[in-house]
């Protein structure tokens, strides 16, 4: 068997990639934004957030949990 027999394999591949609907868009939204608020983040700061931002604030949860920790620490100490 020659190397020039695998040529003839033909392979099924998309042209390009799915476009993604807005359904499925604010589907992901809303379920990242349900991630944030579990992690802590109030529901209205949450609101006021963009996309890019809630993503950003997803890939280091212990960051977020860590600075809503000292955010906390200091109103408490504020009061």
């Amino acid at each position: 068997m020659s190397l020039q027999s695998h040529d003839h394999v033909e392979r099924i591949k998309h042209v390009r990639r799915p476009k993604k609907t807005p359904a499925e868009r604010a589907r992901r939204q809303k379920a990242q934004k349900k991630r944030l608020v579990a992690l802590g983040v109030p529901q209205a700061e949450a609101d006021k957030l963009q996309p890019i931002v809630i993503r950003t604030m997803l890939t280091h949860p212990k960051k977020v949990v860590k600075c809503l920790a000292k955010r906390a620490a200091k109103a408490a100490e504020a009061k």
